[in-house]
Order: C-alpha cells, then sequence, then structure tokens
C-alpha cells in the first residue's frame, strides 16, 4: 500500500512541476480574451460618447447617474486604455482593479434588475437566478415574434445567421468578466508574453 502511494505521489509531483511549465498560458489566454472586449466597448463609447452621457443621465430611459459626461469618459478610458494594457500585458494587477469597478457599476446600474442570464435559458445554467419571471416573459415574447416573422417576413432568411431570441440582458457577462479580472489581479499578466514580466526581469538584472 505505501509502495502504490508512493509511486502515485512521484507521479502527482512529476504532473505538477509539468503543468508549472505552462503557468503563463491562462494568464496569456485571460487577456487575450478580454483585451479586445475592452478595446471595443471603449472606442464604441467614445465614438458615441455623447449618446453614452445621455444614457448614463437620463433618469426616464438611462441609469440616471450622477455627472454622466464625466462618468462616460472615465469608463470609455479606463475600458480602452485598460484594455490595450491587457493586450500588451503592461500593469496587469493595477490595471485589473479600474476594469473590476467598471464591470461592478455596470453590472448594478445596468444588468442587475434583469437577474443573472444575459439569455433567457430554458434550463437555468446557474441556480441564482433571480428573475425567472423574466425568463418567461421572454420565451413568450420569443414564441409570438417568431410567430409574427414566419407569417409577416422571411423567417428563413432570418435565421441563416442564427435562431433568433430576445436578450434578457443580465449580469452573467459582467460578473463572468470581473472573475477573469480578479484571475488576473492574482496572476498577473504571466510570464514569457507580457511586458510586465521582462520590465521585472531587467530590473531584478539591473540591481
Amino acid at each position: 500500500m505505501e509502495a502504490s502511494s508512493g509511486w502515485f505521489n512521484r507521479l502527482y509531483a512529476g504532473f505538477v512541476r509539468l503543468a508549472r511549465t505552462a503557468d503563463w498560458l491562462g494568464p496569456l489566454a485571460l487577456r487575450l480574451f478580454l483585451a479586445p472586449v475592452f478595446i471595443l466597448a471603449g472606442m464604441n463609447k467614445l465614438g458615441h460618447i455623447g449618446d453614452v452621457a445621455a444614457w448614463f443621465g437620463n433618469p426616464d430611459w438611462g441609469l440616471g447617474l450622477p455627472a454622466p459626461m464625466l462618468l462616460a469618459w472615465m469608463a470609455a478610458l479606463t475600458e480602452l486604455l485598460g484594455g490595450i494594457a491587457l493586450l500588451l500585458g503592461l500593469g496587469v494587477r493595477l490595471v485589473a482593479i479600474p476594469l473590476m469597478v467598471v464591470m461592478v457599476v455596470a453590472a448594478v446600474t445596468a444588468h442587475w434588475q434583469y437577474g443573472w442570464h444575459a439569455l433567457p435559458e430554458q434550463t437555468l445554467t446557474m441556480p441564482w437566478e433571480w428573475r425567472e419571471d423574466l425568463i418567461e416573459e421572454a420565451l413568450v415574447r420569443k414564441e409570438k415574434a417568431v410567430e409574427l416573422l414566419k407569417a409577416h417576413g422571411n423567417y428563413g432568411w432570418l435565421t441563416e445567421a442564427g435562431n433568433f431570441t430576445v436578450l434578457k440582458n443580465g449580469i452573467e457577462f459582467a460578473a463572468t468578466y470581473f472573475v477573469m479580472l480578479l484571475a488576473l489581479l492574482g496572476s498577473g499578466g504571466g510570464r514569457f508574453v507580457s511586458l510586465d514580466y521582462w520590465l521585472c526581469r531587467r530590473r531584478v538584472g539591473g540591481e
């Protein structure tokens, strides 16, 4: 029994050593996934900064936030510059923090009232969905929309690029990006393919 246990421990230790040689892949994958998301979001906000500010500030059809123009610029620049920094692997731990704040603000102000799921999943992928009523209502509206499109539109052409759906707009994406940024806050940009890594090596080598 002890011999077999020792063999397993050695095998597992070897596996861990091998896995550690690829520890840079996880942070790199997170950065490459998140960077274009934030860069494009920031560029889109900057290109329509007046509309974004109006949506931020309007209490009737928007978010009703104070100082909407200031917040619009802050959100746009944080996403754009933060996304570029993630792409380069520069100051990853530092830029993760304001980007996480943006995700929290987005989740609380723009998405919380719609629950968790971004799409009206009939089979819940997460057990903590708190707006199942919206899922039911979205499905009713989807069925009605499909009925109308089949009767009065070219439904085959409309669905060639994907099935028709109704956006539920919950916090799912914002929460997912927050968790990914939290992982980068802990890991940093990773070895070899981040500017942080090479700047740190140069500093240590210079000292």
